[in-house]
């Protein structure tokens, strides 16, 4: 296995990151600068609002607080080591860095898959079963999913970056800005057919499975949402639900496109802004969607907002 000799003794990479476009890195330094602090922002304001007011203390808000952390960590994972890259400062890492943030990435990206599929399973019982809704969405059973979500996405993950980095891989040079899993696999120095395989289960297992477990809620939503009478009625009940469809769209959406298509057919080019898309943009929109249509959260923010006002 080739790797990059450091002056510091260590052996990993170099990562490409953008430096094809030379000229765009100090347009991408800057944008994706705005984007992290954004990010950083917005999550954290969830976080915050979402434990300082009592009216959001329940399984919905409970699950996004659970989202919101899991993106700051998702976006601190790669970013920070992106503006490095594109500074010029260090286009370096070492192969235990490159293995521990592949890890961390497959992992988070697992959580979140089936984080997605909890928050669905507490709109179907909101909208589908509301006279039991306290009781289905009980505190034990909202952490248990919870649990469940982030020991499924790093056991998966153990299991994938297992399978990769068993393989030998040849050269030093790293087309992306972070170690993502395709572009590891086409530096593979023999036949992948065998590992493909068992990876594409593993991913089906991660993100198919809990797409048909979103989908098929949301058919049962649909179907509950039509039997509504009033048009008011139906309004309100597609409102508490559109905000996580918006997301499970926009996550997945670059997730499949990604993740579940041939290694020969991946391409560096276009991998590397659609990570952009998923690494950056997704995690600063998700509280964007979740404040701007929902009306809990925005007058618990102009609350606290106007509790400092006031103490200040």
């Amino acid at each position: 296995m080739e790797y990059l000799n450091t002056s510091s003794g260590l052996v990993g990479f170099i990562l490409v990151g953008f430096s094809d476009w030379p000229h765009l890195e100090p347009v991408f330094f800057a944008f994706i600068s705005i984007f992290y602090s954004l990010t950083l922002f917005g999550n954290t304001v969830i976080i915050v609002v979402s434990r300082l007011d009592l009216r959001l203390h329940t399984p919905m808000y409970f699950f996004l607080c659970h989202l919101s952390f899991l993106d700051l960590c998702y976006t601190a994972s790669t970013v920070p080591q992106l503006l490095v890259n594109l500074s010029g400062l260090d286009r370096t890492i070492s192969f235990a860095r490159c293995v521990a943030q592949l890890c961390i990435v497959l992992s988070l990206g697992g959580t979140e898959c089936v984080l997605l599929v909890t928050m669905a399973i507490d709109r179907y019982a909101a909208v589908c079963r509301p006279l039991h809704y306290t009781t289905i969405m009980h505190p034990v059973l909202c952490r248990a999913l919870v649990v469940f979500s982030w020991v499924g996405g790093l056991v998966n993950s153990l299991i994938q970056t297992s399978l990769v980095m068993a393989m030998p891989l040849c050269g030093h040079q790293l087309n992306h800005f972070f170690c993502e899993l395709p572009v590891l696999l086409k530096m593979a120095c023999e036949d992948t057919g065998g590992t493909e395989v068992n990876l594409f289960v593993a991913r089906v297992i991660i993100l198919v499975c809990p797409l048909l477990l979103i989908l098929g809620s949301y058919a049962h939503i649909a179907r509950a949402v039509l039997n509504i009478k009033s048009m008011a009625g139906r309004r309100k009940a597609f409102g508490t639900c559109a905000s996580h469809l918006i997301v499970v769209s926009l996550f997945y959406g670059s997730a499949i496109s990604t993740y579940l298509q041939p290694v020969h057919r991946y391409s560096e080019k276009e991998g590397k802004f659609l990570a952009l898309f998923y690494t950056i943009v997704t995690p600063m929109l998700n509280p964007l969607i979740y404040t701007l249509r929902n009306k809990d959260v925005k007058g618990a923010l102009w609350k606290v907002l106007g509790r400092g006002t006031n103490s200040a």
